[in-house]
């Protein structure tokens, strides 16, 4: 599974692109230290012993981010003039990675045993010293100047804690100390964003490249096009749902796009759909990818690990508003095919349906095995790594689909460079993490934001909000939430607000910046399939996204919508709610299903009534509903009169 990508400052070529820089030596490198990082994995998930090896705790942590801090600096260039070569520096800095992790990996009983974090010999403080520099060079090859002046500033926080006014104050380390906490110590490196990914992530990693390489995209982009393809629009909602599917398995925006995006894009321009429109469905559609279970992006095994509950858990909260998501998105497509008549695909390019099923049922077996294995028996470390041998074998059967030597070699190197590129985000992560958490700064943000809000819960949101999409526009989707699952989510949950509502709600907003100038890069990127203007393909995302930008309001007052309540309770709530974004959507696209074309009066009390169905309140319900009628009402009345006047 391609996680959710950096957002890097330098437009270096992402994993799942060709990579110029590796050939030859780094080639070889990348294949050789991606199967000893995978080995290694593997071997630590089964508990195999292999070669008599089980590393413990800590030490696999060091092993793991020294094999694919070294792939990093292999795969990903310093500067974006060097990103058709390996510099000799990129070698030496993946020397050390290997060296002085390794080093601390050597001697991971003793730092705990020991207590190294506290006082330690030189050496290992020399080793210390190294493996931060290096995180600091990965994190910004990987997240950009942005996320590395986070990584520092939180990072070197312990070192002026002590001298910071009022709640920002905290316990104060000198130098040597802060290297030993943040590199040594269980809170900052090697915390909860690290061992998430050595659990969890890299399994899902492993099944999503295997998904790519078996063509597993154009199965599900055939499917869309036998479901959907004839319906007025039908090129967009194809888009819509084949990303949404694929989209749930892979659980990346920029992957998706790249994968999808040069099928759907062209087919919506070619039956009338202006480019930067297609490229804002696109884009759109492939935002849905870090929402949609059962596999969301990295930011979600990481949720489940902060809140202490079981992925499946977390899958069965998101599932609801993802829906409610993509609802969305085909209600607005779907009014403006409606509103500029356009049609659907011809018969001639619509595949039929039976026999997509029919050389598609590998996908849907490994499909039914990972959903099986992940829901039903709660083996969420295990159920990527049996969904991905399901589906090799089954794949085997076709020439087409089989894995032969050239996909096999691709497919290691896209799973290399793609945990690489978590592993040097996450670590450089871990520094804010660590950062907040020893000087004890977290748990006081939170009190004084509750206090300075009154325990005012609509200005809380707002504020988190604002702070999650403005974090957003600079940061990865993970290291945003992370950031703000420590500083804002304890806050929201004081004031009462439900624990997975609170931080899904972090998690949307921090998302929603993809589609949002001036970043927007899931814009940006369908925009270049596209060749539309960037910014207006932003514009345009906003604009179709808009109702989208209200959903987590919605789940996170009505918590009906994660599976909170009884079974009448959530199926209300799930009504209510796409009632509510249908009304928005006809607002803002300007038609009504049954009439037609609706005026700005209408435009304005179909917004109006939507608004007032998000409030989780039976009057308001009850009011927005009257609006509704009334619109309907009044245009029918309008539309026969006009009848008798033109008889």
């Amino acid at each position: 599974m391609s996680q959710t990508e950096p957002k890097p400052a330098n437009p270096s070529p992402t994993p799942a692109a060709p990579l110029p820089r590796l050939s030859g030596a780094a080639s070889l490198a990348v294949y050789i230290l991606g199967i000893a990082g995978l080995v290694l994995a593997v071997n630590q998930v089964f508990l195999l012993n292999l070669f008599g090896f089980q590393p413990l705790g800590n030490s696999y942590l060091y092993y793991l981010i020294g094999i694919f801090l070294a792939i990093a600096f292999l795969s990903l260039p310093a500067r974006p003039s060097q990103s058709h070569r390996v510099q000799w520096f990129d070698w030496i800095l993946s020397a050390i990675a290997l060296t002085a992790c390794g080093f601390l990996g050597l001697h991971g009983i003793d730092i705990i045993q020991k207590g190294w974090e506290f006082s330690a010999p030189l050496s290992v403080n020399i080793a210390a010293g190294a493996v931060l520099i290096i995180t600091l060079e990965g994190v910004r090859r990987g997240g950009g100047p942005l996320l590395l002046a986070t990584a520092l500033l939180f990072g070197a926080y312990p070192l002026f804690a002590d001298y910071m006014p009022g709640f920002l104050w905290g316990t104060s380390f000198s130098l040597p100390e802060t290297i030993r906490v943040h590199v040594l110590g269980v809170e900052s490196i090697i915390g909860i964003p690290m061992q998430v990914v050595a659990e969890l992530v890299i399994g899902f990693v492993i099944f999503g490249s295997v998904l790519t390489a078996t063509k597993g995209a154009d199965f599900f982009m055939d499917l869309a096009a036998a479901l959907l393809g004839r319906s007025r629009g039908g090129p967009a909602k194809v888009a819509v749902l084949g990303s949404g599917i694929l989209g749930s398995l892979s659980g990346s925006v920029i992957s998706n796009i790249l994968t999808s995006g040069p099928f759907s894009i062209p087919t919506m321009k070619r039956v009338g759909y202006p480019a930067t429109y297609a490229a804002a469905i696109e884009s759109c559609a492939s935002t849905g990818a870090t929402l949609m279970p059962p596999v969301m992006g990295t930011v979600a095994f990481i949720m489940a690990s902060f809140l202490g509950v079981p992925y499946a858990q977390v899958v069965a909260a998101a599932f609801l508003p993802a829906v409610l998501f993509y609802v969305a998105l085909l209600f607005q497509v779907d009014m403006f095919a409606a509103r500029k008549g356009l049609k659907g695909l011809p018969a001639s390019e619509i595949p039929p349906l039976r026999g997509v099923l029919l050389r598609g049922w590998p996908y849907l077996l490994c499909l039914a095995v990972l959903i099986y294995v992940l829901m039903g028996l709660r083996l969420e470390t295990y159920s990527p790594y049996a969904a991905s041998v399901v589906l090799l074998l089954a794949t085997a059967l076709r020439k087409e689909t089989r894995l032969n030597w050239e996909r096999a070699k691709r497919l290691l190197t896209d799973t290399a460079c793609n945990i690489a590129a978590l592993v040097a985000i996450l670590a450089g992560i871990g520094l804010v993490v660590g950062g907040l958490s020893y000087t004890g700064v977290a748990g006081a943000f939170s009190r004084e934001l509750l206090l300075y809000a009154g325990g005012s819960v609509p200005l809380m949101l707002i504020a988190g909000a604002i702070t999650s999409f403005v974090l957003g526009m600079g940061m990865t989707v993970s290291a945003c939430y992370i950031f703000l699952s420590i500083l804002l989510a304890p806050a929201l949950i004081e004031a009462g607000l439900n624990p997975l509502a609170s931080h899904l709600f972090i998690l949307y907003w921090g998302m929603l910046s993809y589609i949002t100038p001036p970043v927007a890069l899931a814009s940006i990127t369908a925009a270049s399939i596209a060749g539309s203007n960037p910014m207006r393909t932003g514009v345009y995302s906003m604009r179709l996204g808009g109702a989208l930008f209200l959903l987590p309001f919605i789940f996170v007052y009505d918590t009906g919508l994660v599976f909170v309540g009884s079974l009448p309770d959530i199926a209300s709530s799930f009504l209510i709610a796409a009632l509510a974004l249908w009304a928005l959507t006809s607002a803002l696209e300007g038609y009504l299903y049954g009439i037609g074309p609706a005026g700005p009066l209408s435009r304005v009390l179909m917004g109006a009534a939507g608004l007032l169905a998000i409030v989780p309140e039976f009057y308001s319900d009850l009011v927005g509903l009257g609006l509704i009628l009334g619109v309907y009402g009044a245009n029918l009345i309008f539309l026969r009169n006009e009848k008798r006047t033109s008889s």
